[in-house]
């Protein structure tokens, strides 16, 4: 008798050790955008559970058509999860994409109660390693190079200060700025960005998120809604 006992109590100690170790582990991300002339290229990767489950995005291709037709991108997505997925899929950015996407928003925001708080808390939460972003470029003219090199600088610092509102920066960011003096423009950045945020605030900041949102009538019917349409 005392052994059926011993099974399923060693059981829950095992479960409740693995969750435990599950919350203490860190969720890291690593983005990369690269434009080498008119070759674009944007990678995201997640690690979670000390590597076990592993999510891979990128966007090899993007095609400007016009501006009516919008932007054409291919998504590729891989991974290693508790459900393997590998797909591919291509989608246009448009007009009707971008007032699709501003119409989730404002149903996000008015099904949750606080949501712009609750973003805000979360972000400052993520930890951001590394950011590093190099730029190359010319005007074709010496003088005009020259110049647009010293407001690229005040741009890229600019956008630096503002997202240090939101996130923690371990390390000092690193930005490069090169003007290449050619008599044709010519274009080519990069930019690596490598953070973490705990696993056991982010299951935290979950449950946090679902009693926002049952806390507004019909909320979780919007969301459910909302998850709905954008599968």
């Amino acid at each position: 008798m005392t052994l059926w006992l011993a099974i399923p109590l060693c059981l829950l100690l095992l479960v409740i050790l693995l969750f435990v170790l599950v919350l203490a582990s860190s969720i890291h991300f690593h983005f990369r955008l690269c434009r080498l002339g008119k070759d674009d290229r944007i990678e995201f990767d997640i690690k979670a559970v000390f590597g076990l489950v592993k999510f891979h995005y990128e966007l090899p291709a993007l095609v400007f058509d016009s501006l009516e037709q919008g932007i054409k991108v291919k998504l590729e997505k891989s991974g290693i999860a508790p459900v393997k997925m590998d797909s591919d899929k291509e989608e246009k950015i448009d007009r009707e994409s971008v007032t699709e996407w501003l119409k989730n928003i404002r149903t996000a925001l008015k099904a949750t109660r606080g949501l712009k708080k609750w973003l805000v808390g979360t972000l400052s939460h993520v930890k951001i390693t590394k950011l590093d972003w190099s730029t190359d470029f010319s005007l074709g003219d010496a003088a005009d190079t020259a110049t647009a090199a010293g407001a690229l600088w005040g741009m890229k610092w600019t956008m630096i200060g503002w997202v240090s509102r939101f996130v923690r920066l371990q390390r000092n960011p690193r930005m490069f700025v090169a003007p290449v003096f050619r008599d044709e423009p010519c274009f080519s950045t990069e930019a690596v960005c490598t953070g973490k945020l705990s696993a056991g605030y982010a299951f935290y900041a979950g449950l946090l998120l679902l009693r926002r949102v049952s806390k507004v009538e019909g909320g979780l019917g919007r969301w459910k809604k909302l998850l709905s349409r954008t599968q």
